[in-house]
């Protein structure tokens, strides 16, 4: 459904238009744009409350600064729609997260305004420091450079890793510091604390105040501004220096904290700083949700709400007559609280996913036994190494993508030492409407390849469950080995999902239907897919077997024997990506073994899969049923032609 825009926002195509309005306009844009927010979230779903906290921000720094000359970059970027619509995707932005339509996230080739492309948490400083000291080497000194960074952001060692190069060259680079104290669920950590301690000081701000005042009449003073900074700055610091140590210790000029709700003084404020050289961070404070007072209530719940009704306020659920399966996330929640009721070794560590993972269950009953780190995976893998050195059993639940920024930790803190850390991988396989920066579909191939390294893929809740419990033993430690459990965002298949628990041997898979001349061997959720296809098959005349396997490393060799001894052809089924995975692990087996036999590899291609709903990406890749089931009839023999002419008719 598409919305038509306010009178004023209406005739905003691009910055340029922007900048035609005068200053007393800017709040009624700001009013326009987020009511169009609120509209087409409420009816096509997507990220809300990051948005509509940086509303008044993103329109000041469009109206300040020359973008795209001026390089902006946003940190995640699910708070970039207002930045979207301003910047000549209004008319399209009806399509956001849909198949086919635009990203969720600033992506490079949507738009010369996207200067980098994100959907991972902390790159932004990083990325800007990186466009300042190219231009610089361009000699476009004229060029400004702008990261807007969230404090959920800031938590992450990357950003400070980029603070603390960018305090130590010559650059010309903004920080926006957009503290709202939420990143998806509420902000943890020390760094926490320090910036509430900067906003709430009375002293600072009856300082910071007078401080402004006296910027704001730079203008006054043309090319004397630089050296009115300088004579000031000695007494700045010696002023602020026990509340901004932080920043200012990095060489970073540190202003604020402001309202980041005042559009108005938000402008002055960066017209101000335009003419001051070298990095600087600029400290707003805003309220996740701004404007729609059920989403600044209960910032959580409106980070992503789906669709509902911009009047009431009430998220629109599917209701169903019959009982439905459970997401996989609230599976993995439920059941580590079960497992650590029976076992006072468990742990639980998350990197700023407690709801995303549903660890949050098990944080809200062992507070001291679940941790939320922050968006720090490195730290939350080492961390869990750490734990384990100590005999505990910790699973460290990541998502998939995300587990990526912490392979290193995995290889050298985990696996060289053999610690037995349970990696609940979630989100792996192909994400949905988040798109390509959230799909997990390299975590088969990068895990498969690290010794000490056990890799599993449930293909239903019970499974997860049993894996899960199997793992939780202590005869498990007797393997010497960290263990990666990966499933999928999203439902699973089984109603009656509590089943006890029961032991798994480790590399065991098994076979869910016999059959003849061909067989399937699948891994994970996706082998649902497969079982729907042999079932059409079936109804067909075509008769093939599947095998569920389980683990990719080790592969249950006895099966595979088994199949290469028995069946004419092989086609392997994952939702990951073809080069190096599963079905890689089967060819290697067959070649390693002196086996001979027609192979067919299904799963995701070597090419990078855009955002849309996962059925429509399933079919994309070919590994949904239908797909599947021509694959099958291509294998038969010619005397079932006619069928196979039928099947791809279909």
């Amino acid at each position: 459904m598409q919305f038509q825009a306010g009178p004023i926002l209406s005739k905003i195509q691009s910055p340029a238009d922007l900048r035609k309005l005068s200053p007393a306009e800017l709040p009624a844009v700001c009013h326009e744009l987020r009511q169009f927010i609120i509209d087409n979230v409420s009816v096509n779903g997507g990220h809300f409350g990051a948005s509509l906290g940086v509303t008044e921000l993103t329109v000041a720094l469009h109206y300040v600064f020359n973008t795209p000359d001026d390089q902006l970059v946003w940190d995640v970027g699910h708070q970039a729609y207002g930045h979207k619509i301003l910047t000549g995707r209004q008319d399209s932005f009806h399509t956001n997260r849909l198949f086919g339509g635009i990203s969720g996230f600033p992506k490079r080739s949507e738009s010369e305004y996207d200067a980098f492309g994100v959907g991972h948490s902390s790159t932004s400083i990083s990325a800007a420091l990186g466009m300042a000291v190219a231009s610089r080497y361009k000699k476009e000194f004229h060029k400004q450079h702008i990261a807007v960074i969230g404090d959920g952001s800031m938590t992450a060692g990357m950003a400070f890793e980029a603070m603390n190069h960018a305090g130590d060259i010559p650059n010309n680079m903004l920080i926006i510091l957009n503290d709202n104290c939420m990143a998806i669920d509420p902000n943890v950590g020390a760094l926490k604390e320090y910036l509430t301690d900067i906003t709430t000081s009375h002293t600072y701000n009856r300082v910071k105040d007078d401080v402004w005042n006296l910027l704001g009449k730079m203008s006054k003073f043309g090319k004397s501004a630089q050296e009115i900074v300088s004579k000031i700055e000695n007494g700045l610091k010696a002023t602020l220096l026990k509340q901004s140590n932080l920043f200012e210790s990095l060489n970073l000029r540190y202003f604020g904290p402001i309202d980041g709700h005042d559009v108005q003084y938000l402008t002055t404020v960066l017209n101000d700083l335009k003419d001051i050289p070298g990095p600087k961070i600029l400290h707003c404070i805003t309220t996740k949700g701004k404007g729609y007072s059920l989403a600044e209530k209960d910032q959580t719940l409106w980070h992503a709400p789906g669709k509902f009704d911009k009047i009431t306020g009430e998220i629109h659920k599917k209701t169903f007559d019959n009982p439905q399966p459970p997401k996989y996330q609230e599976v993995f929640g439920h059941t580590i609280l079960e497992l650590a009721e029976q076992n006072p070794k468990i742990m639980g560590i998350t990197p700023a996913m407690p709801s995303g993972s549903s660890l949050n269950i098990m944080m809200r009953a062992m507070p001291d036994r679940a941790f939320d780190v922050g968006i720090a995976e490195q730290h939350a893998v080492t961390f869990s190494a750490g734990m384990a050195t100590q005999g505990l059993t910790v699973f460290c639940n990541i998502y998939s993508s995300f587990m990526q920024r912490a392979y290193d930790q995995v290889v050298h803190d985990v696996c060289l030492q053999k610690l037995p850390v349970i990696f609940c991988l979630d989100r792996a396989g192909l994400a949905g409407a988040d798109g390509p920066t959230h799909h997990g579909l390299y975590d088969l191939a990068y895990m498969r390849c690290i010794p000490n390294m056990i890799v599993a893929a449930p293909k239903n809740e019970q499974e997860l469950r049993n894996i899960m419990y199997t793992a939780s033993l202590d005869k498990f430690k007797e393997h010497h080995k960290a263990i990666t459990i990966r499933y999928p965002r999203g439902a699973g298949v089984m109603p009656a999902w509590r089943t006890g628990f029961e032991e798994i041997t480790i590399g065991q898979g098994q076979k869910v239907l016999d059959g003849e001349d061909i067989a399937i061997l699948s891994i994970g959720h996706v082998g649902n897919e497969a079982e729907l296809a042999c079932q059409k098959a079936r109804s067909l005349g075509m008769n093939p077997a599947l095998y569920d396997m389980r683990f990719v490393k080790p592969l249950d060799e006895k099966i595979l024997h088994e199949v290469f001894s028995t069946y004419n052809q092989i086609i392997t089924v994952e939702d990951a990506c073809i080069q190096g995975g599963f079905g890689s692990a089967i060819a290697e087996f067959m070649l390693d073994h002196g086996y001979n036999k027609p192979m067919l590899r299904l799963g995701v291609p070597d090419d990078i899969i855009e955002h849309g709903e996962p059925h429509e990406l399933y079919q994309l890749c070919g590994i949904d049923s239908e797909n599947i089931l021509k694959k099958i009839a291509d294998f038969y023999p010619n005397k079932i032609k006619s069928t196979s002419q039928k099947v791809n008719q279909d």
